[in-house]
């Protein structure tokens, strides 16, 4: 009987560095039998709706950053995958780096919602749209994962985790947040650009 694909939880603690197994049986080669359209609308989903959420973070954290966000939600200085592929790389090469990076956003995702719950557990609006983000990546991780087991023999990908916030500070924890939110608004922008066409029918 096969094994179901082991994803990462978006609650678990962020390390270092991680090996993510995914367990599945051999595929047969081809296609993937998943429609196209199903992580293509996942890709476009997070794409319109990452700069929305990012501006609700900004204003349920209150000052400073709502007025000061380019120099406190500046990504420079945060761990985050790099994204190199681009519309010529091979379609193998591109659902590695598209795992990675929401493998990571996932755990990054369970991080940011379990401050919020507990720094801002009256912004029902902000928590919702971070839950939803969250589910929706997790469909995405599910069916990268089917994508890399049957049409590449992919069982494991090594996936890079930024820092946890456990244990920081308020302030440190929103900045965090706010860090990892404002590089998703521009990382998605350009991954949904890239991946897209790959995901597209042949």
């Amino acid at each position: 009987m096969p094994q179901r694909a082991l994803t990462p939880s978006s609650s678990s603690p962020a390390v270092a560095k991680g090996l993510l197994i995914l367990w599945a049986v051999p595929g047969q080669g081809g296609r993937s039998p998943l429609a196209p359209t199903v992580p293509q609308t996942q890709v476009a989903v997070l794409n319109a709706t990452a700069q929305e959420l990012f501006s609700l973070y900004l204003k349920c954290q209150g000052e400073p950053f709502s007025s000061e966000s380019d120099k406190l939600c500046n990504p420079a200085g945060i761990f985050f995958p790099a994204f190199r592929v681009n519309r010529t790389s091979e379609r193998k090469e591109v659902m590695v780096a598209m795992y990675k990076l929401f493998a990571f956003l996932n755990a990054s995702l369970g991080n940011i919602t379990r401050d919020q719950e507990e720094l801002n557990p009256m912004a029902k609006e902000l928590l919702e749209r971070l839950h939803n983000t969250t589910k929706t990546t997790r469909g995405l991780i599910s069916n990268l994962t089917c994508l890399l087991c049957k049409n590449y023999n992919i069982f494991q990908v090594d996936v890079r985790y930024g820092d946890s916030s456990k244990g920081k500070s308020a302030f440190k924890k929103k900045q965090q947040g706010c860090q990892v939110l404002r590089k998703y608004v521009q990382v998605i922008g350009q991954a949904a650009r890239v991946l897209l066409p790959h995901l597209s029918p042949s």
